[in-house]
């Protein structure tokens, strides 16, 4: 299980996957909004989306776990 963890705090501005989706290494993930600036997070491995911690609108902390991605 890979895990995707938040390197910094923000706001979820766009979710881009749910869980049970497929997805191949480098997919943008969620974008996050630090600062009036969009920071997307890609998948740092491909497999598929075992669950999904956070939701559009959340505002989220630095090490905050947001993905985990299987297989």
């Amino acid at each position: 299980m890979t895990r995707v963890e938040l390197e910094t705090g923000g706001s979820v501005w766009k979710l881009l996957v749910r869980a049970g989706d497929p997805v191949e290494q480098g997919d943008t993930l969620f974008i996050l909004e630090v600062m009036k600036m969009e920071v997307p997070y890609v998948a740092p491995r491909s497999g598929q989306v075992a669950a999904v911690h956070i939701a559009e609108g959340d505002a989220v902390e630095e090490d905050q776990l947001a993905i985990e991605i299987s297989g």
